[in-house]
């Protein structure tokens, strides 16, 4: 068990370091929104399984609601990272399995 909370926030780490929201331009990585966590544990599943797939990784970025306006409005994670954004989170993914 301490190992796989070792790889998640190994994950985590690497997530937050290199994909970003952007909101009006200004671009938020995911570390400091505070979500690179949850992509991270959402994700990690789908490396052990050796099951990574673009697709899947974007369904689990639409499940994953972000709350803007102090709550007024939740918008899908998907929707807010840009697609070269989306790219690099694949290629960290792909290390990240490499290295498992």
């Amino acid at each position: 068990m301490a190992n796989t909370t070792q790889a998640i926030e190994s994950l985590a780490a690497e997530i937050g370091e290199n994909v970003y929201i952007d909101i009006a331009k200004w671009h938020l990585y995911l570390r400091d929104a505070h979500l690179h966590t949850i992509v991270a544990q959402q994700l990690y599943s789908m490396l052990e399984d050796g099951d990574l797939d673009t697709d899947k990784v974007e369904r689990v970025l639409q499940g994953i609601s972000v709350k803007l306006g102090g709550g007024k409005r939740e918008v899908p994670l998907a929707d807010l990272i840009p697609m070269q954004c989306q790219i690099q989170l694949m290629d960290v993914l792909e290390e990240f399995q490499g290295k498992m």
